[in-house]
Order: C-alpha cells, then sequence, then structure tokens
C-alpha cells in the first residue's frame, strides 16, 4: 500500500504496470489477439514511467533524436509501422514496447493504432478513466471482493472515490448476511452472499432512490455507499420500510437530488 500512496502523488504520470495490477489483484492471462487499439485508451507503461509523461510526452530529453526518427518513420505515406506490445487490463492498456510510436501517435492525433494485446484478467476491474491517484481506492475494492466476491457483470461498473468507503460497505454486507443467516439457512458460501446481498439488498434500494430522484449521476455502488454512510450517521441500524413493505428506504430518500456526500 505504501507504494501505491507514493504513486499517488504523481497525477501527471503514466500508471505503472506493477502497481497497477497489485492495486487491482491479478487473476491470469485471459487471451492474446491484434487489434487497432484507440490512443486514448493507453494510459500506462510497463518500466518507462519516468520516460514519458501522462500524456506520453517525453520527459527524457535524450529520446528527442529517437522520437524524431520514429516520427519520420511514421509520417512516410505507406511505410509500414510495427504492432506495438500492449498488456490489457479491463479498459486500460500499457505499453511493453512502442512507447516513441504512442508518443507520436499522440502528438499527430491519431485515433487508434495497430497492436498486439494480452489481456489479464484481474480482480477489481480497471475502467477506462483510472489513473495512478485511484490506485489506493482500487486495491481497497480488490479487498473488498476478496471478502464480497460480486459477479464479474457487476464487478465493471464498481466505483468508489475514497478507500475507507469500501471496507464500511465490506462489513455492511457481512453483516446482512449474518442477520440473513439468523432468519434463514446460514449463508456459508461467500459468493452466494455476494450474490444475494446485490440483489436483495443493495438492488431495491437503488432502484427506490432513483425512481425518488435521487442520485442522479451516481453508479449504484456510490448511491448505496451514500446511503448507508447517511443512514449511519443518523444512528439506524436498517431501513425504514416502506407501506408496502417490498423495499427500503433511508430517511432522505423522500427528496430530489443527490444525498449528503460528507
Amino acid at each position: 500500500m505504501r507504494n501505491l500512496l507514493r504513486s499517488a502523488a504523481g497525477v501527471d504520470r503514466l500508471v505503472p504496470y506493477e502497481d497497477a495490477v497489485l492495486a487491482l489483484g491479478r487473476r491470469g492471462d485471459m487471451l492474446e489477439y491484434h487489434d487497432d487499439v484507440r490512443v486514448e485508451r493507453i494510459v500506462g507503461t510497463v518500466g518507462r514511467a519516468e520516460d514519458f509523461d501522462a500524456e506520453f510526452r517525453l520527459r527524457n530529453s535524450d529520446l528527442r533524436d529517437r522520437w524524431d526518427a520514429v516520427a519520420d518513420l511514421m509520417a512516410r505515406p505507406g511505410g509500414p509501422v510495427a504492432r506495438i506490445d500492449l498488456l490489457r487490463l479491463g479498459e486500460m492498456y500499457f505499453v511493453v514496447d512502442g512507447h516513441h510510436r504512442v508518443s507520436v501517435a499522440r502528438a499527430r492525433g491519431h485515433a487508434v493504432i495497430p497492436a498486439r494485446v494480452r489481456w489479464v484478467c484481474t480482480v477489481a476491474y480497471a475502467l477506462a478513466c483510472l489513473r495512478v491517484m485511484h490506485l489506493p481506492s482500487k486495491a481497497a475494492e480488490r479487498e473488498f471482493l476478496t471478502r464480497i466476491p460480486l459477479p464479474d457483470p457487476v464487478r465493471t461498473e464498481l466505483w468508489l472515490d475514497r478507500s475507507a468507503d469500501w471496507m464500511r460497505l465490506a462489513d455492511a454486507a457481512e453483516a446482512w448476511g449474518f442477520r440473513e443467516s439468523l432468519r434463514d439457512a446460514p449463508l456459508t458460501d461467500r459468493r452466494a452472499l455476494a450474490e444475494r446481498w446485490w440483489e436483495q439488498e443493495v438492488v431495491p434500494l437503488v432502484r427506490h432512490l432513483r425512481r425518488a430522484g435521487v442520485g442522479v449521476g451516481l453508479r449504484d455502488i456510490q448511491l448505496y455507499a451514500a446511503a448507508t454512510t447517511t443512514r449511519d450517521r443518523r444512528g439506524e441500524g436498517s431501513w425504514p420500510p416502506l407501506a408496502g413493505g417490498d423495499e427500503l428506504r433511508p430517511a432522505w430518500a423522500g427528496g430530489k437530488g443527490e444525498p449528503h456526500r460528507g
């Protein structure tokens, strides 16, 4: 975690692959393929974070001659340009070989660049907007998913800004599972607990809040986390039931707009 916090200070840096995969948690390789990759999705590097900034502009002046030579080659009409080598984490790409070609492509406004891609699966999903500053929160999300292993379709939509919120949600999910076990058969399988918590607790609450006009612009997990924080601040142990009893509602859900984020 200390390395991740140090990395978070360099907001103008490329995302180092090793830091990202440590935060997200590696689950194994998925596949290898050729593709024309959107240049804007190439935001990281394997081993050259000090040579280029977050926009792939040169930081190391000693590389200028090499950059100019690559730029001349790529400017030749019909000139062959070898595919770059990339590692993919979710929606993010990291350069293994071809940093100068990416830099030139960014400078010239190219939309795509031909690449060989190896897709690496991770525990926490890497959204395209992920940057160095977000790695501590993603590391906390990985720990959350170890305790509450949500299904893959849910994982691709997860995002919270604050690391502490993930641990609060893990505690809330486990407490919910304990209460459910008292009413029904014990939930001994964590995947079953995670799936039931999401479908029977998170989804109904979020659906009700959105119908009430609350949480516009928030992801489902962000809205649920905000509601949980508000409930806990009020010292309430559960959601007050609606008249029909089939949905849940925090005290502030009757109004419009977003809940207080603190």
